[in-house]
């Protein structure tokens, strides 16, 4: 027995409607709003808001208070590799920067500890930022670290890059990573480090550094925000 066509939700076609309304659109062109879209597709405002909703999460609209419902502008393509987040924007020509919000030395809880191979209670540094492009603030990360790593902070506010500090100042370099991803909705600490809206797509990323002998010195959670990053993974198979 065949089985029943399924029904494509009004509030999925009016998404596509929109989406192709505003393709050639210059980032930044405001959309009408949500009642002009419901009279002019005939339908309600709950739908309007649910397909709107559906097209900021994915990066295509943006929104701002007070400013309303704008065309977004492209995705950031993040290819993640054994370079710093400040290496890795230059390469495609964008200004990164990042906030320092603390450094600090904190004791390895059961996680850490199993992933860095230290004892629980092992102190740790632990560095913690917001990192942007252009301006806008795009990813919270807190980094763990062996080590005592003295005066931490001021090689980090010199060279603007944790794996630049840890190779120049204390001999420690990455060689290897392992990247764990997974995707989360935004909570309140998001919301607030990142201006972004409750819910609002998050990637959560945790890397896992080796040094050249294969022991483990950095655990890093990252949170990317999902409507403004697309990661680009690149292989190469095995040559005959």
């Amino acid at each position: 027995m065949s089985a029943e066509p399924r029904t494509v939700p009004k509030y999925y076609l009016l998404k596509e409607q929109i989406r192709a309304l505003v393709r050639d659109a210059a980032p930044g062109t405001l959309i009408p709003t949500e009642r002009a879209l419901a009279e002019q597709y005939a339908t309600s405002r709950t739908t309007v808001r649910q397909a709107i909703g559906e097209l900021v999460a994915e990066g295509v609209l943006g929104r701002a208070q007070g400013r309303g419902t704008f065309v977004a502008p492209p995705r950031f393509t993040y290819v993640r590799q054994l370079t710093s987040f400040s290496d890795d924007a230059a390469a495609q020509g964008l200004a990164s920067s990042s906030s320092v919000l603390g450094v600090s030395r904190t004791a390895a809880d059961d996680d850490a500890a199993a992933r860095l191979r230290v004892p629980t209670g092992t102190e740790l540094a632990r560095v913690e930022r917001i990192r942007f492009i252009n301006g806008e603030p795009l990813a919270h990360e807190i980094a763990l670290l062996t080590g005592p790593l003295p005066d931490l902070a001021e090689h980090l506010d010199r060279t603007g890059s944790l794996y630049t500090a840890l190779r120049e100042d204390y001999g420690i370099e990455i060689v290897e990573a392992e990247d764990t991803v997974e995707t989360q909705l935004a909570g309140p600490d998001d919301v607030r480090l990142l201006d972004i809206e409750m819910g609002a797509p998050l990637l959560l990323i945790h890397r896992l550094g080796f040094t050249a002998d294969g022991s483990p010195v950095e655990w890093t959670r990252s949170v990317f925000r999902g409507d403004r990053f697309r990661f680009l993974a690149r292989m190469r198979g095995p040559r005959s």
